[in-house]
């Protein structure tokens, strides 16, 4: 049986920005907190790999992005990405969400 280590990355950083946007709700926020829990969890995290995490979620239609004329993005749950995080809809390849173990 062979790891995608790759594949892993990216599916549990997107879990983990739902996570850590559900938790600045209704706030949001900035790319560099952001930036900041990720790599509590993946060290050698960098804008771009978080950026190109946080559009993913953008289409997928879990997260709305504000660009700001500086550079940095400020981002917040949408509908889908709450629901995700509450386990009240079914999550859709591509994020890590861990199985509900509690009823």
């Amino acid at each position: 049986m062979s790891i995608d280590l790759a594949k892993s990355r990216r599916e549990g950083m997107r879990w983990n920005i739902l996570n850590a946007l559900d938790k600045v709700r209704p706030l949001g926020a900035l790319d560099m907190l952001l930036l900041d829990v990720m790599r509590s969890i993946y060290p050698d995290t960098t804008p771009q790999e978080l950026h190109v995490q946080l559009e993913y979620l953008e289409q997928r239609k879990m997260v709305e992005i504000q660009r700001q004329p500086d550079g940095h993005w400020h981002s917040k749950l949408d509908r889908l990405g709450i629901d995700c995080v509450e386990y009240t809809i079914d999550c859709q390849a591509g994020i890590a969400r861990p199985t509900k173990y509690w009823t």
